[in-house]
């Protein structure tokens, strides 16, 4: 990543809450190996509910500007595709 598009990334993250930075890190450090993740495996991870995740993620959708976030599935917890 760029310095420019690190800067960017970092001033994005300063209106998340502390829940949101913590799963958009998680997500930036697994995005490379890994497209799909499920809620409630990131919320077993992070110490959250698949619910917490989820009403989470619409922020981190809305700021991440260095990942591409989609909701994609609902089969037994919500599925999403992150792109870096």
């Amino acid at each position: 990543m760029s310095a420019t598009a690190s800067a960017g990334a970092e001033a994005a993250t300063t209106d998340l809450s502390d829940k949101q930075r913590r799963i958009l890190t998680y997500l930036r450090e697994r995005a490379d190996e890994q497209t799909y993740f499920k809620s409630r495996c990131i919320g077993e991870a992070l110490d959250l509910s698949a619910k917490e995740v989820g009403t989470n993620m619409q922020a981190i959708e809305a700021s991440a500007e260095d990942l591409d976030v989609e909701k994609w599935g609902y089969s037994s917890s919500t599925t999403w595709m992150v792109t870096a």
